[in-house]
């Protein structure tokens, strides 16, 4: 039937199809662009003014400026590793932490705000996080303004992952790409406007872009279904809906109006807003998608924030910077081919791909134990497979969920799993911190 109304379809009707779900793609490929790539070029440009500070008021170094010591070259310790003595795992859970009790939390009551006005406030957080970082005077307005980008960050990605439930399913690849494409093109572009001569501050306040992109992206670009709630509620849309009803069981007769208001009531229960118990429920039908997600990220991240710093060959070309810094580029240029690959290809085991990134770092692990890898080209080539195991498991986990969850659990469904990555990084910072302290000792 599907078939047969698509070939009879006026070619006007299936070209305005078409050129609606490019947009709709589009636009979620620039709102995951933009919702994370104000989050990277925020935590690079607050590391920088953070070291200026540091520099300037002769204070005593923060995570997030000893982070950076070994970028310079830190020998100063007795390590037999050329690392720091606190662990870049310090800046991840500052970065970290906001997004994820938004996540925690947030799905609970989100629904309560209209998803015109979450756009808004995310794009209000991520505004003032370039303004407070750009013109930040003190270390404590940086950190409130790497703050902000975390809320923005994560309250924008619940929200986009729950609207893509109101668009066809493809749009997931669309919002997967651009996240994927946000950590590339982030630390390219503040790196090339920081080594063209823009100093930290004017480059952000260039980046100002940005936020007003993501509002084009959502209010010009997306094409809404005609029913879409923008700035009511659920809980609002469905009251109206049940006024309407309630109003045409009053004109209803006598004898019939019972009948009627008992069905009307079944209906409510399965067409209403979720009830607390029953977003328990779904969450506990999450869990075979939010644990592997979240060891997936637990491994990558324990990886790249515990021991990347460690893998360090001396004698190789690059200096220890330079290697650090290609560690982070092929992890990301990985991130962003899985991430656009869900076209191609699907993977329903996430389980498998959680384990093959438990693999790695346990590999890495060993070698920075018993160092027994050769040379750096082997730590590029796991590091970008890594990248490709993590974003791969980040876009199959939410188009499974997409897929066999019920239509009216479905929203609910993509904000709560959003909190299986951030959790794993978490998690992946506490653990990173002694493992990195044993080595640094030795």
């Amino acid at each position: 039937m599907e078939q047969t109304d698509s070939v009879n379809a006026d070619p006007v009707q299936r070209t305005e199809g078409r050129c609606s779900q490019w947009r709709n793609w589009a636009g979620f490929w620039l709102l995951g662009l933009c919702n994370n790539f104000a989050y990277v070029v925020m935590l690079s440009a607050a590391h920088d003014i953070l070291t200026k500070q540091g520099s300037e008021n002769s204070t005593a170094p923060t995570p997030a400026t000893v982070a950076l010591d070994f970028e310079r070259g830190n020998r100063s310790n007795s390590s037999r590793y050329d690392c720091n003595p606190v662990s870049a795992a310090a800046v991840l859970l500052a970065d970290i932490l906001p997004t994820l009790v938004i996540k925690l939390f947030a799905p609970f009551y989100i629904h309560k705000l209209p998803y015109g006005f979450r756009v808004l406030f995310c794009v209000s957080m991520a505004v003032a996080s370039f303004l407070l970082v750009s013109f930040s005077a003190t270390m404590w307005m940086s950190i409130l303004g790497v703050i902000f980008a975390s809320m923005s960050s994560g309250l924008g990605e619940l929200s986009f992952l729950s609207l893509t439930v109101f668009f066809s399913r493809d749009v997931l690849g669309g919002w997967g790409s651009g996240t994927g494409g946000a950590g590339v093109a982030g630390a390219l572009l503040y790196s090339a406007l920081t080594q063209a001569g823009l100093s930290p501050q004017i480059t952000l306040l260039i980046m100002l872009v940005v936020p007003f992109a993501m509002v084009i992206s959502y209010f010009f670009l997306l094409v809404f279904p005609a029913s879409f709630p923008q700035w009511r509620s659920g809980e609002e849309e469905h009251a109206a809906g049940g006024s309407e009803e309630r109003q045409r069981l009053m004109d209803e007769s006598e004898e019939e109006g019972e009948e009627q208001r008992e069905k009307a009531a079944r209906e409510d229960r399965t067409t209403g807003p979720l009830t607390f118990t029953e977003k328990l429920h779904v969450i506990k039908g999450l869990l075979r998608f939010v644990f592997p997600l979240g060891l997936v990220y637990f491994a990558e991240y324990f990886i790249n924030q515990g021991l990347l710093e460690l893998l360090y060959f001396p004698n190789f070309y690059l200096s220890h910077a330079e290697q650090y810094r290609w560690y982070q580029t092929l992890y990301q240029v990985g991130v962003l081919v899985s991430r656009s690959s869900l076209c191609c290809v699907k993977i329903k085991k996430v389980w498998a791909l959680a384990l093959l990134q438990v693999v790695n770092a346990v590999l890495l692990l060993l070698s920075v134990c018993y160092q027994f890898l050769p040379n750096a080209w082997l730590v590029f080539a796991i590091v970008l497979y890594e990248g490709l195991l993590g974003g791969a498991a980040y876009v199959n986990t939410f188009y499974f969920i997409s897929k066999e969850t019920g239509d009216r659990q479905r929203e609910f469904a993509m904000a709560a799993a959003s909190v299986g990555d951030s959790l794993g990084i978490a998690l992946s910072g506490l653990t990173a911190f002694p493992v990195h302290r044993y080595f640094c000792s030795l």
